[in-house]
């Protein structure tokens, strides 16, 4: 009896560890490759559990997640313009095809990342030859990425993998021409400042001249009035005295009189040499003493 249950007990644990060499499992990050003496046998791009022939066959993983290639240094590119421009750009790819991408690249990521690089880069060399340095930076650069994303995405299915996507992170001039192009925007735009100044100046001085012509007729017209309101005025005081002199020419001699006492002796150290008997005192005479003086 104890015979027989160490046998059942060896016989279940052999079946045990062919069952385990016997088996494998993908699960859902990644794919797998079945070798029978250096083969391939069978692929599965499935998460599962799944058989292979013990000693015989072979199994090998690969990642199926989605992987990204970003370079370091930026590439060199040529524009329409004989311009070079310098690229920094990523690609984010993944495979969907293990059996062809063993094929084809023997399961290398590095030389699958070498290839769909090689393919991003000549795609942007012929694109960026089409355009200017305006395009590739602002103007058609989603075009260009979109037309990056397919070229790549054709090349990358012949090595059984897929190009999700492909970015350009930074488009910038080399620091040589970076210079010569700041160099050529700060000329630019002095000369535009120095352009506005001189139209500004332009018009300060029309604006100036305007004011002093302003100034001038206002100053004529003012003086123009002033005149015509003295002459009137003038004209209705010789009116006066006339109408004064008329109605009692005695009384009006009196009073130009005593406006020639007043002018002539406005200050005090006014010295005036006349004849006594000169009509100049001709009213100071009778000042109280009835003409006697």
């Amino acid at each position: 009896m104890n015979k027989h249950l160490g046998t059942a007990l060896l016989v279940a644990i052999a079946g045990l560890i062919l069952i385990s060499v016997s088996v494998f499992t993908v699960d859902e990050r990644q794919s797998a490759i079945v070798f029978r003496l250096g083969e391939i046998v069978a692929s599965h791009d499935k998460p599962g559990l799944y058989f292979k022939l013990p000693i015989i066959d072979r199994v090998r993983h690969f990642d199926s997640r989605i992987l990204t290639i970003d370079t370091d240094d930026p590439d060199l590119f040529l524009t329409s313009e004989k311009k070079n421009v310098l690229v920094d750009s990523f690609v984010k790819w993944r495979i969907i095809d293990v059996r062809q991408y063993y094929v084809s690249v023997q399961g290398d990521e590095t030389r699958a990342a070498i290839r769909l690089t090689q393919t991003v880069n000549d795609t942007l060399r012929a694109e960026f030859g089409k355009r200017t340095i305006h395009d590739v930076v602002s103007g058609e650069r989603d075009d260009i990425m979109n037309v990056m994303r397919e070229k790549a995405d054709g090349d990358a299915r012949k090595i059984g993998v897929q190009v999700i996507d492909v970015r350009l992170k930074r488009v910038d001039l080399p620091q040589e021409v970076s210079d010569s192009v700041y160099g050529r925007m700060q000329a630019e735009r002095t000369r535009v400042a120095k352009q506005l100044r001189s139209l500004g100046t332009e018009e300060s001085e029309k604006i100036r001249a305007d004011a002093d012509r302003q100034r001038e007729v206002l100053i004529a017209e003012a003086y123009r009035d002033a005149q015509k309101i003295k002459g009137e005025g003038d004209a209705k005081a010789s009116s006066i005295y006339a109408s004064a002199f008329q109605s009692d020419p005695e009384f009006f001699a009196f009073y130009r009189s005593l406006e020639a006492y007043r002018q002539s002796f406005k200050n005090k150290g006014d010295v005036l040499i006349l004849d006594p008997s000169s009509d100049f005192f001709k009213y100071m005479k009778g000042a109280g003493g009835g003409g006697r003086r």
